[in-house]
């Protein structure tokens, strides 16, 4: 039985002789092995008997091929399996005194290998068969493959999985119309690459690549970004996404929850409108909508800090001269209740209030002063010169222009007729 992964082997004696370990795996094969009798070591003093040829684990590297034996049988001081699902666990030896760090291992494979390590332990038969003690082939170390580039059909695998160890996975021209799910187990992934295909939806356990940093969607056929996706790991993980040459009409509320992205690419879509809460992207640097149908943009849009920003080819409207007035008097209950709750920063979720409702609270117009409103308030629009927010801009128009028409809402009349910007 073999477990192919990183480990790293850590002496207890080094925090005593005041040193340090290096801190870092290497590529390594794990084996169950059957030890011989010239191998078996002599049992030790007031040890029971057991079976005459106990399992040991025999790990191997690329520079140590013959690898190096440890006894299990009675030798294991602790399992440390809290990441197993992340494929990571740490087995602690009494003799010698070392923590053998695991990672980035198959989690599947890896549960199935520490059961078998506790059956050794305990000195009981092992259901799978054991390997011999004999070296390891250098072919065995290109499991480790973290790289692959697939840009045909006729390359695409059908039958054989991807290496578990894959940190860049590429499958562009492939044809193909949904996600992989063998793609979906690839936890060490950091960037995924499914550019030129014809995928018309994503699953939302794409949000269980906790390590996902780049995700490239480039000419397929979606027409949404689900909020699942939005509401998932890639929370803290993901950092640049390219959605461009697709079929997107807008993009939900929560998508301004990915607060990790640096890179957005809305290129070639269908956009109507931004997330109204754009300006919580507080680490975007790279926004490009290009040849969308953006009519305006919102007022949140101006608390972004880019380096570059290219908005070219949107049917962006003229600034009306009179404003929408929406304002209630008296106000709701619902109205009143939802300031309550936002202005106060009061959580809420589905599981206290109805879903409805908290779609509505996601929804709510931020006034220029700050303060919150639902369906009472005055909506405006004047324009904005896009360099106030980035400091490369690609001209809105083959006019030479950097300015684009921006929308606002405010709470009362007060707000509106304070707002320096709509005077003007």
């Amino acid at each position: 039985m073999k477990l192919h992964c990183e480990v790293e082997v850590i002496s207890r004696h080094l925090p005593a002789l005041g040193l340090r370990n290096r801190g870092k795996g290497v590529r390594a094969v794990l084996s169950l092995c059957q030890q011989t009798p010239r191998s078996q070591p002599r049992p030790r003093a007031g040890g029971e008997p057991g079976s005459s040829h106990p399992a040991c684990l025999l790990i191997c590297t690329l520079k140590d091929k013959r690898g190096t034996r440890y006894e299990l049988k009675e030798n294991i001081e602790q399992f440390f399996t809290r990441f197993v699902d992340e494929g990571k666990a740490t087995v602690r030896l009494k003799e010698p005194p070392v923590d053998i760090c695991l990672s980035k291992a198959n989690s599947s494979s890896l549960r199935g290998f520490l059961s078998s390590v506790r059956l050794a332990y305990r000195g009981c038969d092992v259901d799978t068969p054991l390997s011999m003690l004999t070296p390891v082939k250098t072919s065995e170390f290109e499991n480790f493959k973290t790289k692959m580039v697939i840009t045909s059909k006729k390359d695409y695998p059908l039958s054989k999985n991807f290496p578990y160890s894959l940190e860049h996975l590429q499958t562009s021209y492939c044809g193909l119309v949904r996600v992989d799910m063998r793609m979906l187990c690839l936890k060490n992934l950091r960037k995924l690459d499914l550019s030129h295909n014809h995928i018309k939806k994503l699953p939302a356990t794409i949000g269980d690549l906790i390590h996902l940093q780049e995700l490239n969607l480039h000419d397929n056929h979606l027409e949404s970004f689900s909020v699942a996706l939005c509401q998932s790991t890639l929370q803290k993980s993901l950092r640049s996404l390219d959605l461009s040459k697709n079929k997107i009409k807008a993009l939900p509320v929560q998508f301004c929850q990915l607060q990790e992205l640096t890179e957005l690419k809305l290129d070639d879509n269908e956009l109507i409108q931004f997330p109204f809460k754009i300006g919580q992207l507080k680490n975007l640097r790279f926004l490009s909508a290009a040849r969308n149908k953006l009519p305006y943009l919102p007022n949140e849009f101006k608390s972004l800090s880019l380096e570059y920003v290219d908005l070219f080819g949107n049917t962006f409207e003229k600034p009306k001269v009179l404003p929408v007035i929406m304002l209630q008097v008296p106000l709701t209950l619902l109205e009143c209740s939802a300031q309550t709750i936002l202005n106060n920063r009061i959580p809420y979720s589905s599981r206290i209030i109805p879903f409805h409702l908290c779609q509505d609270l996601d929804s709510a117009k931020t006034c220029v002063c700050g303060r919150f409103c639902l369906n009472s308030f005055i909506q405006g629009t004047t324009t904005m010169n896009l360099h106030s927010v980035a400091h490369t801009v690609v001209l809105v128009d083959n006019m030479g222009g950097t300015e684009a028409p921006i929308i606002s809402y405010f709470c009362s009349v007060a707000c509106y007729v304070n707002s320096t910007d709509m005077l003007k």
